[in-house]
């Protein structure tokens, strides 16, 4: 069964507490103490596993937790750190918040292993408490409680060329003809359930990797068929190549086919929609009909916007050379740098100072200044490196999702007055 999707609780494992002991030996009768430090929680570890495709372990199971730190013992013994928790998945998995749908690990490209959660710290024992006033301290530190956290996985296949079309146009014979694919082919409806990927192999070129995208039809942006179940696997692709039935073998117009699916593509997602397009005018080998001028209407409608149109007929496969070549070049004059989500969420960071307090106000002293303060914010800055693009992008979410931005308004703030926090100033803009 093909799954894309899951929600799953993560659970990083508590540190161990310290131990309170003294030492109690024969001929030593005021013995220090000895109480040890706790174990270190383990942490939840998310890894590719190449040779998976799927979600489908985790829509049964969906509670996963790394173990305790355990606590110290007599005579300065470290209790034993909690084992850490490694969870699978497949390239090209994003590992979002759950409640804010905000991407913390992107799974593809360079990053292969990644530390969602870390385990809390082992507390100190005893022995670290022994001052000149205070030799026989009968307490230790406690664990680090554990931290834990709803996040959603999504897989996103991870192909330099989407290949979508309306059903029963040819798109699996295509893939089936010029990759190792061999997805099922039949003359039904969403026969094509699962996205279906291929290698190209081109003799004396580079090869390049096509995803048959399937369930899209009228609606798709807005889930009406399997199309939300599907186009999210398109984000990462480069190139689109259209396919159409241009022998209009079911009674469709493959130039309005053509409008249609990309108003889907719009209304998913702008961006996709704007990536470059080759279309392939499927089944030439079918067209019986003289008066069929489908092929030039095709050219005369989409070639002046840039779009090319290559009339091929996936089962014979005429015309394929031309229509595969000519992506390879579309892909070469593009930057050559993998489809990547950046992070949004920060555990640590927002686990860190959630509960910490701070305070907005307007200077008394100095007009269109307003002061935030806090330990929430120190220790948000203490964490933040505001010189990187990446820091900045975090500390202006944070301004954001702390609800900062709106007591700035609440009290008054006007674009160009300034925020001061702790030394540093920014111009206020909306």
């Amino acid at each position: 069964m093909f799954a894309d999707r899951a929600k799953i609780f993560i659970r990083a494992g508590k540190g161990g507490d310290g131990h309170v002991s003294f030492r109690r030996e024969l001929y030593v009768p005021n013995g220090g103490p000895d109480g040890g430090d706790g174990g270190r929680g383990g942490d939840v570890i998310f890894e590719v596993d190449e040779g998976l495709n799927t979600l489908y372990d985790y829509r049964h199971r969906t509670k996963f937790s790394a173990q305790n730190g355990e606590e110290g013992g007599k005579r300065r013994c470290h209790g034993k750190d909690g084992a850490d928790i490694v969870l699978k998945v497949p390239p090209g998995t994003i590992i979002r918040e759950a409640e804010s749908g905000k991407v913390i690990a992107d799974m593809s490209a360079k990053n292969s292993r990644q530390i969602i959660l870390k385990g809390g710290k082992g507390g100190l024992g005893n022995m670290h408490f022994a001052t000149a006033t205070m030799q026989v301290p009968k307490y230790a530190q406690p664990g680090q409680p554990a931290r834990e956290l709803w996040v959603t996985l999504e897989l996103k296949v991870i192909a330099d060329v989407g290949l979508v079309g309306f059903p029963n146009v040819g798109k699996s014979t295509l893939l089936s003809r010029v990759t190792n694919a061999r997805p099922k082919i039949a003359n039904y409806h969403f026969t094509t359930l699962n996205p279906n990927l291929g290698v190209v192999d081109l003799p004396g070129s580079r090869g390049f990797v096509i995803a048959d995208i399937p369930g899209l039809i009228e609606g798709a942006s807005e889930g009406v068929g399997l199309g939300h179940e599907f186009l999210r696997h398109i984000e990462r692709t480069k190139v689109i190549i259209h396919m159409v039935d241009a022998a209009s073998t079911e009674g469709r117009d493959p130039v309005d086919d053509i409008y249609k699916i990309n108003a889907e593509l719009n209304a998913y997602n702008p961006d996709i929609a704007a990536r470059p397009q080759v279309i392939a005018a499927n089944k030439i080998d079918a067209i019986y009909d003289e008066d069929n001028d489908a092929l030039e209407r095709l050219r005369g409608e989409f070639e002046p916007k840039g779009i090319r149109v290559f009339p091929i007929s996936a089962v014979s496969g005429q015309g394929l050379d031309g229509l595969l070549y000519h992506v390879r070049e579309m892909l070469d004059g593009l930057d050559e740098a993998p489809v990547v989500f950046e992070q949004e969420y920060f555990p640590e960071l927002a686990m860190e100072y959630e509960d910490l307090p701070y305070t907005v106000v307007k200077s008394e002293e100095e007009e269109h200044v307003y002061l935030v303060e806090g330990p929430k914010i120190e220790k948000m800055l203490g964490y933040t490196n505001l010189d990187s693009e990446k820091g900045f992008r975090f500390f202006q979410n944070f301004l954001k999702d702390t609800g900062i931005l709106n007591e700035l308004e609440e009290a008054g703030i006007q674009e160009g007055d300034t925020v001061r926090m702790y030394g540093l100033e920014f111009d206020y803009y909306k």
